[in-house]
């Protein structure tokens, strides 16, 4: 039975939130850090397919399980960008204002009814680097761009996501309602589904 998971990741926030899932379960979740681990260059195509490359890089060199998320924002008018490249949008040495004022930039001029976006995250396990049947999910999260920031909680592009339902941005929301409703929070859930059927499952059957 699994008793260590690399995270494949060096976010503290990350390691949190995966560390409480599977503490019910006894697994104990490490930061690819502990294992000298580098980040993994992202030359996929998806958050699914850049998910897989983090994994399978830190399970090769840790010799563990590994789990890796990926994750970003989808705006519809712009074809899906920044998507995959969320992160580094405004280019090299890119930061969280930049690129929301990139973002901002990019959209100007363009209508409320037309700045619709998704944050996405994808999220990946394998047991092995190898592994030939890893365990895939992703989740979005809809909402729209504003012209302006508003909130000072979260980061990236979180002052300008606006959620229509809870009637504000992502930077304003208490930090149990965004934990509770988010991309990353609802791959969390599937992801939760998937192990108990798959690992736990498995385990059981032993």
């Amino acid at each position: 039975m699994l008793k260590k998971i690399v995270l494949a990741s060096g976010n503290v926030g990350k390691l949190r939130e995966f560390s409480q899932l599977f503490n019910s379960w006894d697994i104990e979740v490490l930061p690819q850090s502990e294992f000298g681990v580098s980040d993994a260059e992202e030359t996929g195509l998806s958050f699914i397919e850049n998910a897989l490359i983090k994994a399978r890089h830190a399970s090769r060199i840790s010799g563990l399980p590994a789990l890796a998320d990926d994750s970003g924002l989808a705006v519809d008018v712009l074809d899906g960008a920044p998507g995959i490249y969320s992160a580094r949008y405004s280019g090299e040495g890119a930061t969280d204002a930049r690129n929301n004022s990139k973002l901002l930039e990019a959209l100007k001029g363009v209508e409320k009814a037309r700045r619709n976006a998704s944050f996405h995250c994808a999220l990946a396990f394998v047991r092995s680097f190898d592994d030939p049947v890893p365990l895939v999910c992703s989740a979005q999260w809809r909402g729209r761009i504003l012209d302006e920031p508003a909130g000072e909680q979260g980061f990236g592009y979180d002052p300008l996501f606006f959620v229509d339902n809870e009637g504000m941005t992502s930077a304003q929301m208490p930090r149990e309602l965004k934990n509770r409703i988010s991309h990353r929070a609802q791959a969390m859930e599937v992801f939760e589904a998937m192990w108990r059927e798959t690992m736990l499952g498995a385990d059981l059957a032993k």
